[in-house]
């Protein structure tokens, strides 16, 4: 079989080699980062299944409504069983919420009114929010005379001192970025988060902590509502949606600020007994079933990709053998026509238009131009295998997802590839 392997990635991929020998090498060096995985995949599988068997999930949950979509009794059990899985008193999780940004934005606006103060406290925030914090005339929380203030990360830590020094009066909600975002800093480990959180309500106990879990749930074992955070937020076509989930996001967290999310997601007075679930329900069960599995291949697949562009010279962030609170790989480029090429080799493995061409874009929500290599069968699923960077210096690639850990090997291959091909680098 390991023949037959090897002809397929010749004839079918055009991959070399040296490049094979490298990979063949690199999948010697993981073996013990994957059993840790597995041993998370398994208790997470646990804790989604038992939430749905003490919810009572039956067969008539999966169908769905139209309409108001009032009383769709699917659509609720859904959020029972996600207030079950993150420890929450309640949840939000619906169709109408298209992205991560959305999710948290519905957070932000549902919480805040003038004259209180957001404060980030894990340095500046993923590009996206940028405009819905500080945007000039489009209904950003600066128009609504909300005001915002961070604190930059301490060697990529939380800068304890300067949050207390920030944190006053005004201050009504703190935002903690689990994940890294498009920046070299570590992501947060549940253990990061419950010490922030505590330490926060030490000096004002009234806020509200608000966890963007974007990349990071059941890459632990734990979610931030069990260790403290009031608010997490997300998308359900990344790492809870499990491959399946179409489209939609969630928040879970106390039952009085997931009522305010409503509000803002629907209509003052509406809450949440509204909101059609269209053909949404079976979809997004089936796919929170398989995320821990799906979840764990990502995993895996970032393991590989760092170790893969370690040995072939990168720098990669984070490394191999080190822990991991999210899904995402940073792998340090040096240059436009290296991270260009980069992500053209990765789109050229996507099962769905491996023969576009990726080219860098004005892309909504973002200061600078993106390239984005994404083959996916739901369009910008980052639980699938994609890539994309902003380009800037030092254009770092950001690589996350894969439902198949042999598709992101083969990715990783193929974008290494791609770079030997077109004669800008070259193995040592």
């Amino acid at each position: 079989m390991h023949r037959r392997i090897s002809e397929m990635l010749k004839i079918r991929y055009a991959i070399s080699d040296e490049v094979e020998t490298l990979a063949n090498s690199v999948m010697e060096d993981i073996k013990p980062e994957f059993e840790k995985v597995e041993r998370i995949v398994e208790y997470n599988q646990l804790k989604v299944t038992a939430a749905m068997i003490e919810n009572d999930l039956c067969d008539f949950h999966l169908t769905d409504s139209t309409g108001y979509g009032y009383n769709d009794i699917g659509r609720d059990r859904i959020e029972a069983i996600y207030s079950h899985i993150f420890r929450a008193e309640d949840a939000l999780v619906r169709p109408q919420i298209i992205s991560g940004t959305h999710a948290i934005t519905l957070c932000l606006f549902g919480i805040l009114r003038p004259g209180d103060e957001l404060l980030c406290v894990t340095g500046e925030p993923y590009d996206t929010l940028k405009d819905v914090i500080s945007g000039e005339n489009c209904g950003s929380l600066k128009d609504y005379n909300i005001s915002y203030s961070q604190v930059d990360l301490l060697d990529g830590k939380p800068d304890y001192d300067g949050i207390r020094k920030k944190i006053n009066e005004k201050t009504r909600m703190v935002l903690i970025q689990r994940s890294r975002g498009y920046s070299l800093r570590p992501s947060l480990d549940i253990e990061s988060i419950k010490g922030l959180i505590k330490y926060i309500k030490g000096i004002k106990e009234d806020v509200i902590c608000l966890v963007d879990n974007c990349y990071g749930e059941f890459v632990e074992s734990s979610e931030p509502t069990e260790v403290g955070a009031d608010l997490c937020a997300g998308s359900l076509i990344k790492n809870p949606g499990g491959g399946i989930t179409p489209t939609g996001g969630y928040v879970v967290g106390k039952h009085e600020l997931i009522e305010r999310c409503a509000y803002r997601l629907f209509a003052p007075g509406l809450g949440k007994n509204c909101g059609p679930s269209l053909l949404f329900n079976r979809l997004a069960l089936q796919g929170l079933f398989y995320s821990p599995m799906v979840v764990g291949e990502a995993l895996k697949g970032s393991i590989f990709i760092s170790r893969f562009f370690e040995m072939a010279g990168f720098k990669v962030y984070p490394a191999y053998n080190e822990k991991r609170s999210d899904i995402v790989t940073a792998i340090e480029m040096g240059s436009r026509e290296l991270l260009t090429s980069f992500c053209r080799g990765l789109q050229k493995v996507g099962p769905v238009d491996a023969r576009i061409v990726p080219e860098p874009w004005d892309m909504p929500g973002y200061d600078h131009q993106v390239i984005m290599a994404c083959g996916s069968f739901i369009q910008g699923a980052s639980i699938e295998l994609s890539a994309d960077a902003p380009i800037r210096e030092p254009y770092v690639v950001y690589v996350q997802g894969g439902i198949s850990f042999f598709h992101v090997k083969v990715g990783a291959m193929k974008a290494l590839q791609n770079m030997i091909d077109e004669g800008i680098y070259s193995l040592k």
